[in-house]
């Protein structure tokens, strides 16, 4: 039961605040379940997988997903999650969390800073629906105009290689899905609208953080599934409740809130760390 309701919490937060949220899941199950980062990794991997499947289903439809951009992020972090993977079992648990904390500082900082650059956001959303150069710079990736695909460059491949190698890193080291990698190195690298590159982030999460979690079992860590079935259960439910409230409640300061949350959630993980926490 107390699995589910943390799942609830993780989904519901997820479908309110879109990429990012799913980085909840490893700490609520941490304090919830009294588990440590690598107990509690792979159980959020599913889960995250879970629901981004979920969300790249629902953007299929629209065709704004560039599938093959979020193939190649996947295979290739697929060759760097064993290595996050090996790396977070040599690493000291008290270490391990502490860069937990970190990564929750730079995501927050990036949630607040978009709430404060709104204007900026329409300008580039829309110098990229019309395939314009950004900044007077034409983006390593640029779509197509008669295809609405990708030109697939030398350095195009490159920056989407680079971004699925960082991703699948952090998915072994942390258990987390890497939306707050994915979605700015989009941003920087294309010229995809945004909700593009959401959406595109969502299909390289659900496969990137599934293969993760298969090596992580594969390579002999147990998986409680008494407890992660009823966590993937009400994430599933959590986000699709989620989804439907976002329109009535979703905004800056919604986001904002949800920023000064992972501030938090982040000095509570910084304290445990430092062993002043005893949780």
């Amino acid at each position: 039961m107390l699995a589910a309701i943390l799942g609830l919490i993780a989904g519901l937060v997820l479908g309110l605040t879109g990429a990012g949220g799913s980085v909840l899941a490893v700490p609520l199950l941490m304090w919830g379940m009294g588990w440590t980062l690598p107990q509690a990794a792979p159980v959020a991997l599913l889960a995250v997988s879970v629901s981004a499947t979920l969300g790249t289903y629902t953007a299929w439809s629209q065709k704004i997903v560039r599938y093959r951009a979020a193939l190649v992020m996947a295979a290739t972090g697929m060759v760097t999650a064993p290595l996050g993977l090996k790396t977070a079992a040599l690493l000291p648990l008290d270490l391990l969390t502490g860069l937990f904390a970190v990564v929750l500082v730079l995501i927050a900082a990036r949630l607040w800073q978009q709430t404060r650059g709104q204007p900026e956001e329409t300008r580039v959303v829309r110098a990229a629906l019309q395939g314009a150069a950004i900044n007077g710079k034409a983006p390593l990736c640029e779509l197509n105009p008669d295809t609405g695909r990708l030109r697939w460059t030398r350095p195009c491949t490159l920056a989407i290689i680079g971004s699925g190698t960082s991703t699948g890193f952090l998915a072994g080291l942390l258990g987390v899905g890497g939306g707050f990698i994915i979605v700015p190195a989009l941003r920087l690298f294309t010229n995809l609208p945004f909700h593009s590159a959401v959406a595109t982030s969502l299909m390289a999460i659900a496969l990137t953080s599934a293969g993760t979690a298969a090596i992580s079992i594969a390579s002999g860590h147990d998986l409680p599934w008494l407890i992660a079935l009823p966590f993937m259960a009400g994430a599933i439910a959590g986000m699709l409740a989620g989804r439907i409230l976002a329109p009535k409640v979703a905004g800056p300061r919604l986001q904002q809130g949800f920023a000064l949350l992972m501030l938090l959630v982040a000095v509570g993980m910084g304290l445990k760390a430092a062993g002043i926490l005893p949780f």
